[in-house]
Parts: structure tokens; C-alpha cells; sequence
């Protein structure tokens, strides 16, 4: 496994194929497409701080991170299914948890689909504490943060 990189525009449509790999597993569970399925990719590496990292066979992880004056939003973390968990995630968190600190910001928050345990039981192993919901569609968002500095 290589380093992370910096994601740019030549890495949009592996970004956009992974999300889809990632995320399909959803779509029976809440009825539709997740958001991250239908983002503009091309523009979000512009943007946004959009972080891969590369596998034997290309993009097998990404994280999509916004930053504000006072938190460092996670829009997004997406690993391959043929490798989710083998720590990737855990690490891609680690590094947005550190870009929050380099920042000087002292919390990093996500959200979301209440119906994705899988997801809401990997952010609580995390240290993440839920501090909002919000309706989405026929559910609820989970916004969740943690303090890091």
C-alpha cells in the first residue's frame, strides 16, 4: 500500500467508481443512492482537501475533508469493500484527525445515515460522540464529532 496523495482532477472518475463500490451495500438499507454516490468528484478535488490512496490495482481509499474556522468536516471516507477492514478507515480518520490539529482547529465532525450501523459503530470505536440529528428523505442525519486539540 502506498502513501496517501493529494487526490487532483485526473483522479475524479477512479474516486466517483470507488464511492459507488463502497456505498452500493446502502442502497437496499435506505432505498436510494447515498449521497456521496451522486457528488461531483471533478469539483469536489478542487475544492475540498481530497486525500487516495493507491493499491495494486488504483484508488482503494479516498477522504474528502472541508475545512472550517473551527472543526475540520469529514465530507466523506470511502474504502474499497475488498479490503474495508484492514485499518484503512482507521487510518484516513487518523490523518483528518491530524490535519484538524496542523490546522489549529480542535474538532473534527461527520455525519451520517442513521440507518448505517455499520458506519455509526465505527465512528463510536473512534472516540466520535453524536451532537445532532437532522431529517433526511424518509431518515435522520447523525452529526458527530470529536475533539482533538
Amino acid at each position: 500500500m502506498t502513501a496517501l496523495r493529494r487526490a487532483g482532477p485526473d483522479d475524479a472518475g477512479s474516486i466517483a467508481r470507488l464511492v459507488h463500490r463502497a456505498y452500493s451495500k446502502w442502497i437496499p438499507v435506505i432505498g436510494r443512492e447515498p449521497k456521496p454516490m451522486k457528488a461531483d468528484y471533478q469539483r469536489a478535488v478542487l475544492d475540498h482537501e481530497v486525500w487516495v490512496l493507491d493499491g495494486e490495482r488504483g484508488v482503494i481509499a479516498v477522504l474528502e475533508m472541508i475545512p472550517a474556522h473551527d472543526h475540520m468536516l469529514v465530507e466523506n471516507v470511502a474504502v474499497e469493500p475488498a479490503v474495508q477492514g484492514r485499518g484503512i478507515g482507521r487510518r484516513l480518520m487518523a490523518y483528518a484527525e491530524a490535519e484538524a490539529r496542523r490546522l489549529g482547529v480542535g474538532e473534527v465532525r461527520l455525519f451520517t445515515n442513521e440507518r448505517f450501523a455499520d458506519d455509526l459503530r465505527f465512528y463510536d470505536r473512534l472516540g466520535y460522540e453524536e451532537f445532532d440529528r437532522r431529517p433526511y428523505g424518509e431518515s435522520q442525519l447523525v452529526f458527530l464529532a470529536k475533539r482533538v486539540g
